[in-house]
C-alpha cells in the first residue's frame, strides 16, 4: 500500500487503500485522522460539528474500525462495496442511544434523512481501518448510509446484546462505499470550513445527494481459496463456541443445526426438509432457494450434507467429490461442517465453478454471533433451548 507521512497529512488527499501514519509522541496527538480532517481525536464514532443542538451543523462523520472485534464484528467487503457497523452502546446500563459522543443518535439521524428523502442533511461519511501498527490507519472509502440490496427496515436495526447476564441494544448500521477513488484536499478544506458549495465534491457523491442513485466501489473478485486459519475461529472464545457445538451433537443429530445454519445465514432459504436415513441417496437435507423479486420469485433447490468433524478433521477431495456427483440438474450444493475444507479439495470446487457453498467452523461461529450469541455459556443455553437431545 501507498503511505502518506504524519508532517504530510494536513494536505494530503484521502486516497482509497492508502496507509495515513499516525505520529511518533505517544500521545493523542499522534492521531492522523484528527490532522486529515479536523474531526474528534479518539473512538471508533468521530465527527465534525454538532448534534447536540441543530444535527444539520454536522459536517463529516468518520467511522474508524479494527475489524477485530469478536462481540462487535464490523465487515468491511471490499468487492461489493459495503460497510457493516456496530453502534457506540457496547456496554449494558444506557438506553440505545445515550451514548457519551452521540453516535447512536447520529446513526438514527442519518437514516432517518435517508429514508425521508432529505438526503441534504447527510455529511459526508469517510471509513477507516486500523493496520494494527501504532495509530496507522487506511482510508477505504467515502460511504453513504443504506444498501440497495437490502430493505430500508434493515439497513439500520437495534439488536440485543449480553454482558455479565444483563441485556442492551446497540445499533447495527449497513452503509455503501461509493465508487471514488480518492478525495481531493480542496473538498476536505471545504468540509473542515462548513464550505456549502459543492464544487470540489465527487461526482459520483453528488448524484447520490441530488438523486438517491448509489454507484458503489465494486471490484472483480478473483479466485481464492480460503486458508485452514480463515476457515476455523480466530479466538479461544470462539474456538470454546465451536467446541460446545461438536460435543453437544452426534453426526445424525448435527443434520438438523446444519441446516438452520444455513437459514440463519441466508433469509432466502424457502424451505429444509430433512432426509430420511436409508432414501437420502448420500443428502442430509434438500431445499428450495428463493432468488428474485418476492412478488414472483424463481426457486431454485439445493443438496445439504453436514459434516460433524473435528476442528482440525479437514474435509477432503472424497467428500466433496461425493457432493459434487449427487447435485441434480439446476441443483446446487451446501456443505456445512463442524472444520474446514482442505486446500485441494476447495481450489477444485473454485477452479472448475461447481456449484458449490462451503460453510466451515469459523463461518458457524460468526453466523451465531450475527444473531447475538457471543459466549461458551450463550452457545449451551442456546443449544439447549433449541435442539432437545434425545434420551
Amino acid at each position: 500500500m501507498n503511505q502518506v507521512e504524519y508532517e504530510r497529512l494536513k494536505s494530503a488527499d484521502l486516497i482509497v487503500d492508502c496507509v495515513y501514519k499516525g505520529g511518533k509522541s505517544g500521545n493523542s496527538s499522534d492521531d492522523p485522522i484528527h490532522l486529515l480532517l479536523q474531526t474528534e481525536i479518539q473512538g471508533g464514532f468521530r465527527r465534525k460539528g454538532s448534534i447536540t443542538k441543530e444535527p444539520k451543523k454536522l459536517q463529516s462523520i468518520c467511522l474508524v474500525s479494527n475489524l477485530r472485534d469478536n462481540d462487535w464484528p464490523d465487515l468491511l467487503d471490499v468487492f461489493n462495496g459495503y460497510f457493516v457497523y456496530y453502534g457506540d452502546n457496547k456496554k449494558p446500563g444506557k438506553e440505545l442511544h445515550d451514548t457519551g459522543k452521540k453516535g447512536n443518535l447520529v446513526l438514527k439521524y442519518m437514516f432517518d434523512s435517508l429514508h425521508l428523502g432529505t438526503r441534504e442533511n447527510i455529511p459526508p461519511i469517510f471509513i477507516f481501518t486500523y493496520t494494527g501498527v501504532g495509530r496507522d490507519v487506511v482510508f477505504r472509502g467515502l460511504a453513504v448510509p443504506g444498501l440497495d440490496t437490502i430493505k430500508e427496515t434493515d439497513d439500520l436495526v437495534a439488536i440485543w446484546k449480553t454482558k455479565s447476564n444483563q441485556r442492551f441494544q446497540n445499533y447495527k448500521a449497513t452503509f455503501s462505499i461509493l465508487d471514488v477513488q480518492q478525495i481531493s484536499r480542496k473538498w476536505i478544506n471545504d468540509i473542515i470550513c462548513n464550505n456549502p458549495f459543492l464544487a470540489n465534491a465527487p461526482d459520483v457523491w453528488k448524484n447520490w445527494r441530488e438523486t438517491g442513485s448509489v454507484k458503489r466501489l465494486c471490484v472483480q473478485n478473483s479466485i481464492k481459496v480460503r486458508s485452514k486459519e480463515e476457515q476455523l475461529p480466530s479466538s479461544s472464545s470462539e474456538n470454546s463456541m465451536l467446541n460446545t457445538i461438536i460435543e453437544y451433537f452426534d453426526h445424525h443429530e448435527f443434520e438438523r443445526f446444519a441446516a438452520d445454519i444455513f437459514s440463519l445465514l441466508d433469509n432466502n432459504v424457502e424451505s429444509i426438509e430433512m432426509t430420511r436415513f436409508w432414501r437420502d441417496g448420500g443428502r442430509d437435507a434438500i431445499g428450495k432457494y428463493r432468488i428474485g423479486l418476492s412478488v414472483d420469485p424463481v426457486e431454485v433447490e439445493f443438496a445439504l450434507e453436514a459434516k460433524h468433524y473435528r476442528a482440525n478433521n479437514s474435509v477432503g477431495v472424497k467428500e466433496i467429490s461425493r457432493l459434487i456427483s449427487r447435485i441434480k440438474n439446476r441443483q446446487f450444493g451446501v456443505l456445512v461442517t463442524t472444520s474446514y475444507v482442505g486446500k485441494q479439495a476447495l481450489s477444485e470446487v473454485k477452479e472448475d465453478g461447481h456449484p458449490i457453498l462451503c460453510i466451515t467452523g469459523g463461518d458457524i461461529v460468526s453466523i451465531l454471533k450475527n444473531i447475538g450469541i457471543n459466549t461458551k455459556a450463550e452457545t449451551e443455553n442456546w443449544l439447549t433451548a433449541n435442539y432437545t437431545k434425545d434420551i
